[in-house]
């Protein structure tokens, strides 16, 4: 199965009234024979907009029923979906609608005057649709038909996702239907999802994880994925529990937030037959300090699961295996369905516990960056890609992140990964958030400072915090300044935009 028709059309054949999407809210569900159909039905309508093979549709909807089947439906029917992310600003969007050539966007009713300023600035015309969960489609009278495109090859173009552009403008990734398919099925295979098996899905669509992790692996194995519009630390364990969801892929943000509340919970974790199928939950999209790990498997009593994946790999390349296989708390795991090496700057591949860059390559691989040869050779060279993200392996070939090369701290010519004075701070109760980062240092070249979000009904000063990264990782390492913010910039998976941290602290007027 190496196109997602192949996926929709297996499945709609072998089980066809399995159950493949529930929009909670609504109660809205889609078999797979329903999903077959849907798919059928959007492609006539496509036909009838004038769409070719190939022609960029994108989308500027929360998640839920109709996110799920246009993000689907336009790949199934051999065009090229361009997810909108909705937190982004509005020059990344202007960025992204016209860059992408995206020939009609469809918008939810809440995003209509956010879509209305940003069409303003894009000069080229693009047709707009209205989209709810509740009325679907709001289709124009004025059709042109064209002749329907044949069903997509592996090689074909499925997705068109854009970067969070945390170093400037996003680039466009170009995910053909074999990638997209099998990064679908490096999940299944990472986690030896079945056909039994649900999904929690409350990461955006609009990012790789949401689209890959739990849409694409659901899909590919057969099993099913429970959509809620957004995340709400709120409803998350009663939507588990009521809908019998088996697994969740999250990010560290949610995960503290969960911790946060977890004993306003009804439920007796570990002994509570509502939620006796929840089997493990999976991290991803940012590091995941030993310490959150450790608060998370001790008060919610299943596997949590560190990974690895990225927009141009289309998801997971690295995973933790599932008990009984061992874990390492730090660790994104082993390599799955992708060939993994660290090299240094010559390109040789360094030895174990030896710091160099990841490269990767498999058939999840994006073909090319749209319209910019120059970011594409830059990063991928001889099938492999460069992501610039560095770590190290250890002797059994578990890899460990310890930062992205843009965001290395040089104090005083000494390297400094700011995941190391991260972790320390997650280690402290009162912190719920917590990134470091370096600033420009007449001195030293760079000086490291940290900011950090407390927890609700915790205080902590500067000084307690300053001395503890002392204690846990030295003085020459420890954050000079210490900042206090009620939140921190974050991309759509829930990471925090480390980039963006400077600008932060520029218009930053006091510290504790």
């Amino acid at each position: 199965m190496q196109t997602i028709r192949a996926c929709i059309e297996q499945h709609a054949g072998a089980t066809p009234d399995s159950v493949f999407l529930i929009a909670p809210e609504s109660g809205q569900t889609l078999s797979f024979a329903q999903l077959k159909a849907a798919v059928d039905e959007l492609g006539a309508q496509f036909d009838g907009l004038g769409l070719g093979h190939g022609a960029r549709v994108a989308f500027l909807l929360k998640n839920g029923f109709w996110a799920t089947r246009l993000f689907l439906g336009v790949m199934a029917n051999n065009r090229v979906i361009v997810p909108l992310n909705a937190v982004a600003g509005n020059v990344q969007l202007v960025h992204v609608l016209d860059h992408s050539d995206a020939e009609i966007v469809f918008v939810a009713p809440e995003y209509r005057d956010k879509l209305a300023e940003i069409m303003a600035q894009v000069e080229r015309p693009i047709r707009v649709i209205e989209i709810s969960d509740s009325d679907g489609p709001q289709w124009p009278d004025d059709a042109v038909a064209v002749a329907t495109p044949p069903s997509p090859t592996p090689q074909d173009t499925a997705l068109l996702l854009y970067t969070s552009g945390s170093t400037g403008l996003p680039k466009g990734a170009v995910l053909s239907h074999r990638a997209v398919t099998s990064g679908g099925r490096n999940v299944v295979e990472g986690h030896q999802l079945q056909p039994q098996d649900r999904a929690l899905c409350v990461l955006p669509v609009y990012h790789i994880n949401g689209a890959m992790v739990t849409v694409s692996a659901p899909l590919y194995s057969g099993s099913s994925v429970v959509m809620p519009k957004r995340f709400s630390a709120t409803d998350y364990w009663q939507l588990v529990a009521e809908n019998n969801c088996s697994w969740s892929s999250i990010v560290p943000t949610i995960i503290k937030y969960l911790l946060d509340r977890a004993a306003q919970e009804p439920y007796d974790f570990g002994n509570d037959e509502r939620l006796a199928n929840f089997r493990f939950a999976r991290s991803a999209s940012a590091p995941l300090a030993a310490v959150t790990l450790e608060q998370w498997e001790q008060t919610f009593k299943v596997p949590m699961i560190e990974t690895l994946g990225l927009t141009e790999t289309a998801g997971t390349v690295a995973s933790n295996p599932l008990p009984p296989a061992p874990r390492k708390p730090g660790s994104v795991g082993l390599p799955f369905g992708n060939e993994i090496i660290i090299v240094d700057e010559s390109g040789e591949e360094c030895a174990p516990h030896v710091v160099g860059e990841l490269i990767m390559r498999g058939s999840n691989l994006l073909d090319l960056y749209y319209k910019n040869p120059d970011a594409t050779a830059d990063s991928i060279r001889n099938g492999w890609f460069y992501s610039g993200d560095l770590g190290r392996k250890d002797e059994e070939g578990y890899i460990f992140i310890t930062g992205r090369s843009k965001e290395l701290i040089i104090r005083g010519g000494e390297n400094i990964a700011p995941r190391e004075i991260d972790d320390v701070l997650y280690k402290h109760e009162a912190i719920l958030e917590a990134a470091a980062v370096g600033v420009d240092d007449e001195n030293y070249g760079q000086e490291v400072v940290a900011c950090v979000v407390i927890r609700d009904g915790y205080q902590c000063s500067e000084d307690e915090l300053k001395a503890f990264c002392q204690a846990g990782v030295g003085n020459y390492k420890a954050p000079k300044i210490i900042y206090f913010f009620d939140d921190l910039p974050k991309g759509p998976s829930g990471k925090i935009l480390r980039l963006k941290l400077p600008e932060l602290i520029e218009k930053a007027t006091t510290h504790k």
